[in-house]
């Protein structure tokens, strides 16, 4: 049974970075062929797909985000993470890892992260 686990600051200020990372359990990052997301849901809004790394460390973003996001990872750990730049009020959101790309199968529980001064 893979399990996933969101972990990081619950509060940033503006302009910051907001850094997130995903612990991974029950099965390796680096396996042929899963891909590893993270994805945010605003207070009463969608789900957003912010961007993945791939098995074999490549990485993939979304257009709209692409610009302020960064996702690494560290195989010796099993975890991978997120890098969000000069972050607003409007990255206020809960934030997913997940296993998958365009359908996910397995997922973190979340953790909510606040942008407020």
């Amino acid at each position: 049974q893979v399990q996933l686990q969101e972990s990081g600051p619950g509060l940033v200020k503006p302009s910051q970075t907001l850094s997130l990372t995903c612990t991974v359990s029950g099965g390796s990052i680096t396996t042929d062929y899963y891909y590893w997301s993270w994805i945010r849901q605003p207070p009463g809004k969608g789900l957003e797909w912010m961007g993945a790394i791939d098995y074999s460390g490549s990485t993939y973003y979304s257009p709209s985000l692409k610009s302020r996001t960064s996702i690494s990872r560290d195989t010796s750990k099993n975890q991978f993470t997120l890098q969000l730049s000069s972050v607003t009020a409007e990255d206020t959101a809960v934030y997913y890892c997940a296993r998958g790309w365009d359908g996910m199968d397995y997922w973190g529980k979340g953790t909510l992260v606040t942008v407020s001064s």
